[in-house]
């Protein structure tokens, strides 16, 4: 029987006896000792970030959507090499997914996940090797299965107490082979080994101070939408008595609380007045901590203020470049992410050489930026055709290797310049 040293010595990667050797990260056996083949929970509770984040705030509700739609609605291409390649079985997939969703909802609730819960998996289904089809996970649902190695070796999803089990070995890769059946991609978390970081965790003091600012605002709007005030008995007995308050009290309640109510005169018996109490410039100071929470929460998750019309926020001079940094910073990072990643786990099923990147020059976001750059390679006399066509993503045609004249971009306009 083995000893415990042994089976420790082999979580550590020290050689088995028969002197074959592994090659893993050191460091991955140190990560899994204490859970290796056991499922690990996520650390953070989703569902908090869903209700009261998505479905409740509405500044994360319409960054998350305004990221995810326009994530979502940036046209893909691939290439092989210096190929541009209109159709592959590869593209057709990321067109049609599955039979339920076409590509923008795909991405639409890919990308929403990932924003939501720092974490998005997507299930591959396959008949015989070959994909057919692809469908979005949620991520609550999931949880990693580290292997000895510190690597994922199967991820479990969990439905109604029922549970199906994703085996991540035994897939070599390379062209024509079976591709793993999920793939994970996760923000970048500096306190877990198997999880990303949820923008909506950074942002979690703004999320509740913004809604509990809306939660007041609703408070005194049931209250007639103004300050409170006291009622003053001035009669010489000096106190109502217990029939005389309690009939008071409903008679308040009943006829002067709730917006239907607002404005209606207060009708006073002998020795009552009203006393109302005004809010001071301190206390309105709740207003403006709704505006900077709200900022806070956009700038968490990467979208302009002025976007979103938080008022007070004046950093951009205009709103179209408001827009362009949106998508420049925060839409084609993620987009650009979401490719390499289809790249690697789907690409070497059809071949080694493919790749999946953002056709940028289809973005009606960053058509003045494209125009401008097309007009300043076109205008550029000293670079051959082809050095053109790279610098506006465009692939080498042949005899292009000629200096192109002024706005030249393929070979027959430098022909009949000649």
């Amino acid at each position: 029987m083995p000893s415990f040293m042994d089976a420790f010595g082999r979580a550590f990667g020290r050689a088995n006896a028969g002197g074959d050797t592994l090659k893993a990260s050191k460091s991955g056996a140190l990560i899994t000792l204490s859970s290796v083949g056991r499922p690990v929970w996520s650390p953070r509770d989703y569902s908090a970030f869903a209700r009261e984040g998505f479905l409740q705030n509405t500044v994360v509700y319409r960054c998350v959507r305004m990221i995810s739609e326009a994530a979502a609605s940036v046209p893909l291409g691939l290439s092989s090499g210096d190929v541009v390649l209109d159709e592959h079985p590869l593209l057709s997939l990321i067109s049609k997914p599955n039979e339920l969703q076409c590509s923008p909802d795909f991405f639409e609730a890919w990308y929403g996940f990932l924003l939501i819960a720092g974490n998005s998996y997507i299930e591959a289904v396959s008949v015989g090797g070959d994909v057919r089809e692809l469908h979005v996970l949620r991520p609550d649902r999931m949880k990693v299965v580290p292997g000895g190695d510190g690597w994922p070796q199967a991820f479990e999803y969990s439905v109604n107490g029922r549970s199906t089990y994703f085996d991540q070995t035994g897939y070599e890769g390379g062209v024509g082979s079976a591709v793993r059946p999920i793939l994970h991609q996760s923000f970048f978390h500096p306190l877990n080994d198997h999880y990303g970081a949820s923008p909506l965790e950074a942002a979690g003091v703004a999320i509740d101070l913004h809604n509990a600012a809306s939660g007041w605002n609703k408070a005194l709007l049931d209250n007639s939408a103004r300050p409170s005030g006291a009622l003053v008995y001035n009669s010489k007995d000096g106190h109502l008595t217990g029939d005389q308050y309690e009939r008071l009290k409903q008679q308040l309640e009943d006829n002067y609380q709730g917006a239907g109510n607002a404005g209606r005169p207060l009708l006073l018996e002998g020795g009552l007045d009203w006393k109302s109490m005004g809010f001071s410039p301190k206390d309105m100071d709740f207003i403006e901590a709704k505006y900077v929470a709200a900022r806070e929460i956009a700038l968490a998750l990467g979208v302009p203020p002025m976007l979103l019309g938080i008022p007070g926020d004046n950093t951009y001079s205009n709103y179209q470049e408001a827009n362009r940094n949106f998508w420049r910073q925060t839409v084609l990072p993620l987009v650009g992410k979401t490719c390499k990643a289809l790249t690697g786990w789907l690409g070497p099923q059809f071949d080694e050489a493919l790749e999946l990147a953002p056709v940028l020059d289809r973005i009606d976001g960053l058509a003045s930026e494209r125009e401008a750059l097309w007009k300043r390679v076109g205008d550029a006399d000293f670079l051959t055709i082809n050095e053109k066509r790279n610098a506006v993503g465009l692939a080498a045609i042949s005899e292009g290797d000629r200096l192109a004249g002024r706005g030249s971009f393929d070979e027959d306009d430098q022909v009949s310049r000649g």
